[in-house]
């Protein structure tokens, strides 16, 4: 993790973790008692965003830590549920959210770890299929440098037989997982995309290739793996690209260890082109074909993201003709042109994910 400062919420500056973190990143740490000023900071710089990324702000998560995707109406959800441990990336890729979604955009991790189970335990109890994932406002393995957050997590989800943990990253920070017992109920997933945009827009992550090495290490280590095609940004010559990674992807990893993969092409608000193009000038990224969709976003014109999605998703089943596929956030017009059903005519999609992580991760 590029840290530069951290900073420690004076509430919680009583907390083991605390210091366990800040003996492991090793850089200059301040208590500070009003996060405003810490913000006024971040925003005095000429990029809050890159600033952000190397300040740490150790805090307590006063709400919820298990929340359900908000999902986006007149699109398909899947049903998430987010465990909100942290915020924002270390890494910077030119379409991420985050940039403008967080103001301003600072590093924070939650150290009361002692809430964040209790309020786990009390949703195991249920015992009821729940997929579980933390990638939502951050990558899942960015954390794994300071903190002990996978130690913690995992066995407490391999424990049980009804629930999975979804682990989403463009890292390859696997190590800490070799030794731990998951039981298969832990999913490591990875956002892939052409190297051609990792190159170009995903700035300071992991390449393909060494991403799909890492997919292939915990696949070896007993892990169901999982990957998300998310944004597929459309250029000249990139249908064969992704046709490449798909084909390097079943080359690494076995098809059945796989719960599902996800696809979908790049879409984003309005008010984000501005920081895309002051951050990232050289990027052609939203200057594509677009219109506005349903939900506000810019997304690629329909028939473009059928014709692309039938493409690739007849070269995934060429390979793995069993594994499942969804669209994140699509309508039934995409699902029905592009995969040849709607997710109701299969108990929608929810059920579709929770036969899927049941199967391949041996849930009860």
């Amino acid at each position: 993790m590029p840290i530069e400062q951290i900073y420690i919420d004076s509430s919680v500056q009583h907390l083991s973790q605390v210091k366990s973190i800040c003996d492991r990143i090793q850089c200059s740490a301040e208590i500070i008692h009003d996060v405003q000023t810490l913000y006024e900071k971040i925003n005095t710089h000429a990029d809050p965003v890159k600033a952000g990324k190397k300040t740490l702000y150790l805090t307590r998560n006063k709400g919820a830590f298990l929340k359900k995707c908000p999902g986006t109406q007149n699109y398909i959800c899947c049903d998430y549920q987010i465990l909100h441990v942290g915020t924002f990336c270390t890494m910077d890729c030119s379409y991420c959210i985050l940039q403008s979604y967080f103001h301003p955009p600072l590093l924070q991790f939650f150290v009361n770890h002692h809430d964040m189970i209790e309020e786990l335990h009390m949703a195991l109890e249920q015992k009821i299929l729940l997929r579980i994932g933390t990638g939502e406002f951050t990558d899942s393995l960015i954390w794994e440098y300071g903190t002990d957050l996978s130690q913690l997590l995992v066995p407490i989800f391999s424990n049980q037989h009804h629930c999975v943990l979804e682990l989403k990253t463009k890292t390859t920070a696997i190590e800490n997982f070799r030794s731990l017992k998951h039981n298969r109920k832990t999913i490591l997933a990875w956002s892939l995309n052409t190297q051609e945009i990792i190159r170009t827009q995903e700035r300071g992550t992991a390449s393909l290739k060494s991403r799909l090495y890492a997919a292939q290490k915990c696949q070896q280590w007993g892990y169901p793996v999982a990957f998300h095609f998310d944004p597929m940004v459309l250029y000249p010559g990139c249908e064969n690209d992704y046709k490449d990674v798909i084909t390097k992807l079943f080359s690494y990893i076995n098809p059945e260890n796989i719960p599902w993969i996800s696809l979908g092409t790049f879409r984003f608000m309005p008010s984000l082109k501005p920081t895309i193009q002051e951050r990232f000038p050289h990027s052609k990224i939203v200057y594509g074909e677009f219109i506005r969709g349903l939900d506000g976003k810019m997304r690629y014109f329909k028939p473009l993201r059928i014709s692309f999605y039938k493409a690739i998703i007849e070269h995934i089943r060429k390979i793995a003709p069993d594994v499942c596929l969804y669209f994140c956030m699509e309508d039934e017009h995409v699902w029905k042109n592009s995969l040849g059903f709607v997710p109701a005519e299969r108990g929608g999609l929810p059920a579709m994910l929770d036969r899927s992580a049941a199967k391949v991760c041996e849930l009860a």
